[in-house]
């Protein structure tokens, strides 16, 4: 059995034995004990190890608890995850170290390095309760529950191992530390407890194996509610010494005494008690109870408490717990009386119907008595229900009431005991005549009223607290008891029983619960017992109570040996009568069966003979009916050849058809291809008549901003030209201006001098002014071009996808209107030129004109001074004085023409850069266009900004 990689910690057996579960630090393994071979395993993170996996008691359940303080609990068969315990609360938060669990598999005890105890609700699946240990303990090593026969699995004190090597027994309701073991000096380092919770046995941390009774420890505990008596069994045995001493409870902790004098006091005072109460041996049990006291206790509280109700019925019966013999009996196996059980009593539970077949099979195997009494499983029902989780106690129950309280009723077997029941009714008889008599009256006997109540010992009659109550009763007093509650039962029911006439009213009542006080029951009883004279008393016929012997049942002989032979000897003849009949009938069907076989064959073979001369005769019709339809083929194949060669002319007629039918359909198809193709030309001719309509009209609103704009250029050329002719005109005046000041100057020089100074700074003022406005028109101009590029750039972005298809039409007509451009400039450089030469001449008219004048002036004023001297002095003098006025008229003109030649060249300045920016936006919007259209090119489903 391999598969750990670590070390194996804990190994958990399954209730049944098959499985079993191995437990290491990093994994779990789920074996089948019957194959040896591994089914499952539990498969951890390494972070996550494993504390604890086992099985719950009694139960298909996993339970495994991690290092992380996670619990999950698992189903054994689908190993699906049942449920998982939530997280304990934060204020005891623990790492769990150590589990326990009960036998009924409702309650986890874990532990830790803490002294909080966290008990866990396995059905509601919650914390209920956090035990507090006493502040000595640091840390817990084991945890266990004390087992007990009698709380049917729902174990109430726990073991605590803690780290002082102190074993402390807690009651997990009360929360109340009820003894402890070991000490500091003796510390246990392990502790193991009974199955039975008899004794505990201890490894001490010194080497020395140390086993207590629980009995002895818990013998404050189990005694009886006050008032409290210490009985002593044995004076020579009971002695006094440091094992034996006192332990005492006080606020839930133990007390131990020291070894001092006290001890020396109590162990006088025992002595002086022993000595002067002894009391008689047969009212005193082998566990420190009284009898007497007990039927004291009994009779003032009418029952006993039901935490020890169990304890106290063990001690009454005096069970010997024979565990060898009663295993003997049970390995024996089922008896044969008991197979079939559940069809005469279908029980609900299995569990219960297993227990109770093997009570009576064991009871049977005991005595042989037992597997005839039809009435035994009645008896023992409730007995068994009652102690089911512990067959042991409920035979030896079953076992001891049958050899007491069911005295001499196998006398008269198979038939009711007679004699019981005649002792039953002369106790009626001497306490309630009337109602005898009635039951006389109405031929009701005692096998009626007595008799169903004994068989059933009242479980029909009473529910599971009344029945309880009145064997606290029985079990505690003579057996006698039981046949006088069968009286007192009758005589409290008298009023109902008086009132009925018919047999099966009185069955009736004899086998249903009855609206009756069982405390009245219990009182008349003990009246009766007290009050019923000797001769006629049970208890004088009866003998007094034996218990089971010790390591051996008693033989229980006491029933009419040689009926129970007689019955065995006929039963077993009536079983070989039957198994005689059986092999016989056996060797009759065996026959039968080959007589049944052989006719079978023979009516085979004649079938077979009669089939093969029928299938003979089919095949005889077969045949001539195949020789018909042979020769109707023929018939048909002639037909059919005479056929075919028709159909042979006929498809190559067809082939021929079909070969000219390709031919056909594929000139067909060209037309059709044609028609198609004519049509997608013309409505592709229409699309695109429609596109360039639409690009014709886009191309038409796009160029009324242009139109516009080139109106809106030539106004302001025009503008120009009229500023610069108002500029000739305003030259010309200055110019007339300045010839009539040169030919007045000689009246008014200075007044001419002043004039035209005053003449020069009006004109600067003038030209500034325009320069000023000039500037201010430029810079509305830009600011218009500005608005007007940024409407025409949006324009261009939303008509991009139609420029697109029209760039090349856009192209040409903005070649033309290029080539327009150029030859209105070339026109306009010619007009400059005959501007230019007319000013040329104009210039020099102006100047003759002007040397003209200046002659005449200067023969004026040279007359006026020298009226003699009309002609010049000599040649040299006329030569300077006409050279003087030409040099200054060349000067004159020269200052003309290079004004005229500045304003001509900022004018064809201002139209190159209107040319340059115009061709330069034309390219920038050439460049974009294309770069858009590579970009859709490229991504086709991307829409162009």
């Amino acid at each position: 059995m391999r598969g750990h990689e670590s070390s194996v910690f804990s190994i958990s057996v399954h209730a049944s034995g098959r499985y079993a579960i191995t437990t290491s630090s990093d994994t779990a393994q789920l074996w089948d004990l019957d194959t040896f071979q591994r089914k499952r395993k539990l498969n951890i993170l390494q972070s996550v190890g494993i504390q604890k996996v086992f099985f719950l008691p009694l139960s298909n359940t996993i339970l495994s608890c991690f290092k992380d303080n996670s619990i999950f609990a698992w189903e054994c068969d689908t190993l699906v995850c049942k449920y998982q315990l939530p997280a304990p609360p934060e204020s005891s938060s623990i790492l769990y170290k150590v589990f326990a669990v009960t036998r009924d598999g409702r309650i986890l005890a874990a532990g830790g390095k803490s002294n909080h105890l966290h008990l866990w609700c396995l059905e509601a699946k919650q914390l209920f309760r956090i035990i507090q240990m006493p502040t000595k303990v640091r840390a817990i090593r084991h945890l266990e529950f004390l087992p007990d026969s009698f709380d049917a699995g729902s174990n109430q004190v726990l073991g605590v191992l803690s780290q002082d090597g102190i074993m402390r027994f807690v009651n997990i309701q009360t929360c109340k530390l009820l003894f402890e073991i070991g000490s500091l000096d003796e510390g246990i380092s392990s502790s193991a407890i009974s199955p039975h919770g008899r004794y505990i046995a201890s490894i001490l941390e010194n080497g020395s194996l140390n086993i207590y009774s629980v009995q002895t420890l818990t013998k404050e505990i189990n005694k009886p509610p006050p008032p409290l008596v210490k009985v002593i069994e044995d004076l020579p045995k009971r002695k006094v010494n440091s094992g034996d001493l006192k332990m005492k409870v006080t606020s839930g902790r133990v007390q131990r005494p020291a070894k001092s004098r006290e001890n020396k006091i109590q162990a006088s005072i025992l002595k002086q008690d022993l000595t002067g109460n002894f009391e008689n041996k047969e009212n005193e049990f082998s566990d420190g109870l009284n009898k007497k006291r007990l039927q004291i206790l009994l009779k003032g509280y009418g029952e006993y408490p039901t935490k020890y109700r169990m304890f106290i019925w063990r001690s009454l019966l005096q069970l010997p717990e024979n565990h060898t013999a009663f295993s003997n009996l049970i390995d024996k196996g089922i008896h044969v009386a008991f197979l079939n059980l559940q069809k005469k009593y279908p029980i609900k539970s299995r569990k219960l119907l297993r227990v109770l077949q093997r009570t009576l099979s064991a009871l049977a195997h005991w005595s042989a008595i037992f597997s005839d009494t039809p009435y035994l499983p009645l008896l023992a029902f409730p007995f068994v229900k009652l102690f089911q989780n512990n067959q042991l106690i409920c035979f030896e129950v079953v076992a001891t009431l049958l050899i007491n309280w069911c005295q001499h009723w196998f006398e008269y077997f198979p038939n009711p005991p007679i004699n019981i029941l005649s002792m039953i009714e002369n106790v009626l008889a001497f306490h309630d005549k009337e109602l005898l008599q009635h039951f006389i009256n109405h031929d009701i006997t005692s096998q009626l009223y007595a008799w169903p109540l004994l068989e059933t010992v009242f479980s029909e009659v009473l529910t599971r607290e009344e029945w309880l109550k009145l064997f606290d009763n029985v079990f505690s007093n003579h057996p006698s008891f039981l046949l006088m509650t069968v009286v007192a039962y009758n005589i409290c029911s008298r009023a109902p029983l008086l009132n009925c006439n018919l047999k099966d009213d009185f069955e009736f009542f004899f086998h249903h619960r009855n609206n009756l006080d069982i405390s009245a029951v219990i009182r008349e009883v003990y009246r009766l017992m007290d009050t019923t004279p000797a001769d006629i008393h049970p208890d004088s016929m009866l003998d007094v109570f034996v218990a089971l012997t010790k390591g051996q049942y008693p033989v229980f002989n006491q029933y009419p040996k040689f009926i129970v032979d007689y019955q065995t000897q006929e039963r077993e003849r009536i079983r070989n009568d039957q198994l005689d009949s059986l092999r016989e009938r056996q060797v009759v069907e065996d026959m039968q069966a080959e007589v049944d076989q052989q006719r079978v064959e023979d009516e085979g073979w004649y079938q077979t003979q009669e089939l093969l001369r029928k299938a003979e005769e089919t095949r005889r019709e077969m045949l001539l009916q195949e020789e018909e339809k042979m020769i109707q083929q023929r018939q048909k194949l002639a037909a059919v050849k005479r056929e075919l060669k028709v159909k042979e002319v006929h498809l190559q007629d067809a082939a021929r058809r079909r070969l000219l039918q390709p031919q056909q359909d594929q000139r067909e198809m060209e037309l059709r291809r044609l028609d198609d193709e004519i049509e997608r030309k013309v409505h592709m001719r229409d699309r695109e008549i429609a596109a360039t309509a639409k690009d014709l009209e886009m191309r038409h609103v796009e160029l009324e901003p242009q139109k516009r704009l080139y109106e809106k250029n030539l106004s302001r050329n025009q503008e120009a030209i009229a500023k610069e002719m108002r500029e000739d005109a305003d030259a010309y005046k200055r110019k007339v201006d300045l010839e009539e000041h040169m030919f007045h100057r000689p009246i008014g020089t200075d007044q001419t001098q002043n004039q035209k100074t005053q003449k020069l700074i009006e004109e600067n003022l003038a030209k500034a002014e325009q320069a000023c406005l000039n500037t201010d028109w430029r810079i509305q101009a830009l600011h218009k071009q500005r608005c007007d590029d940024l409407h025409r750039n949006e324009c261009y972005q939303e008509v991009a996808k139609l420029l697109r298809k029209n760039r090349k039409k856009e192209m040409e007509v903005l070649n033309a209107v290029m080539e327009g451009e150029a030859k209105k400039w070339e026109e306009a450089e010619e007009k400059d030129f005959h501007l230019k030469s007319e000013k040329k001449a104009a210039a020099l008219s102006d100047a003759s004109r002007r040397w003209f004048l200046e002659n005449e002036t200067h023969d004026a004023l040279e007359n006026a001074q020298h009226p003699y001297h009309k002609v010049p002095r000599c040649q040299d003098e006329w030569v300077a004085s006409s050279c003087l006025p030409r040099t200054s008229q060349l000067k004159d003109i020269s200052e003309m023409e290079s004004l005229t030649q500045i304003s001509l060249n900022q004018r064809k300045t201002h139209w190159d850069t209107m040319e340059w920016d115009l061709m330069e936006r034309v390219r920038n919007l050439r460049q974009r266009l294309a770069t858009q259209a590579r970009n859709r090119c490229q991504t086709p489903h991307l829409l162009a900004t």
